[in-house]
């Protein structure tokens, strides 16, 4: 049987897509909260069992784990550890887990605690289960991202629009499609995807200036794009945190701006040939996606 968290989720849902379209045989449990939308689930034709439940309860997770051969663990890189220790329990034989690319930043709030619980799995899995390691990119592709579509809602609203560090910072975003397709690869190749780690990245890097001209091109807009130095950039975040009391503190959010976020996706390519799409064509389909729900707003 095979475990899934996170299926209902933006890249899960993509996931369940791939699994219904070649027809995947196996049974599935699928570890969803009460205020999922399971319709999906229900009309996909697969042999999936629902179960209702919370990843930060550990004797939850013990539970639904039992008689279960594979877990693919989408929903939070913080329930990893939880949920590799009842997979070694219950004598699971694979774990593919999701975590991030946030893994390799320089600045601690951003990758401290993602190192800290890898660093425990990897250590926990040895020689116990075969562990597989999945860290996408910014993640894109319809309005239900938390990236992009921010992004692109500000654009919209902001005809200038500041950059901090001049946009020179690389991104290589990727499309949730493409991370579905690629679960997916990673699930029925376990002879070559086992005991690997893979970053899923989109399909090549561009500058956050770049990337900003193309969703303000693709929404018919002549955005006056301001380079804003990143002296200056941290400066005001500093005196933000200041002013507030530390109650709001994007220091290293702002930091991050200047941080090089591009990683290679080779070894995917080699193993299961993934192949994401271009940044402007994924791009332009979510943009697509905010011109009609914007328009169906502006009719009611």
């Amino acid at each position: 049987m095979l475990l899934v968290t996170g299926i209902t989720g933006h890249t899960g849902r993509y996931f369940l897509q791939e699994l219904i379209q070649n027809n995947y045989k196996e049974r599935i449990r699928c570890v969803v909260r009460k205020s999922s939308n399971i319709e999906a689930l229900r009309n996909s034709g697969l042999n999936i069992e629902i179960v209702i439940g919370d990843l930060n309860d550990k004797f939850f997770i013990k539970k639904v784990i039992k008689d279960v051969n594979t877990v693919f663990h989408i929903y939070n890189i913080h329930h990893s550890l939880n949920i590799i220790e009842a997979a070694i329990e219950n004598n699971v034989q694979r774990a593919i887990l999701v975590h991030t690319t946030g893994i390799y930043s320089k600045y601690k709030s951003a990758s401290k605690e993602y190192i800290r619980i890898e660093s425990e799995v990897i250590k926990k899995a040895k020689d116990k289960i075969d562990l597989t390691i999945l860290r996408p990119t910014m993640i894109y592709g319809n309005i239900c991202d938390h990236n992009m579509s921010k992004l692109i809602k500000m654009i919209d609203k902001m005809p200038i629009f500041p950059l901090i560090n001049g946009g020179k910072g690389l991104i290589q975003p990727v499309n949730a499609k493409d991370l579905g397709k690629a679960y997916y690869e990673v699930l029925i190749r376990p002879e070559v995807t086992a005991n690997k780690q893979y970053d899923l990245s989109g399909d090549a890097p561009i500058t956050i200036k770049d990337a900003l001209s193309i969703i303000s091109q693709k929404l018919g807009k002549k955005t006056i794009f301001v380079p804003v130095p990143m002296s200056v950039s941290t400066l005001a975040a500093y005196l933000l945190r200041i002013l507030t009391l530390g109650k709001v503190d994007i220091v290293e959010k702002v930091l991050r701006m200047g941080e090089d976020r591009a990683y290679s996706h080779e070894l995917a390519e080699k193993d299961f040939n993934y192949s994401p799409i271009p940044f402007e064509k994924g791009i332009e389909i979510e943009i697509e996606e905010y011109k009609n729900k914007k328009t169906k707003l502006n009719q009611k």
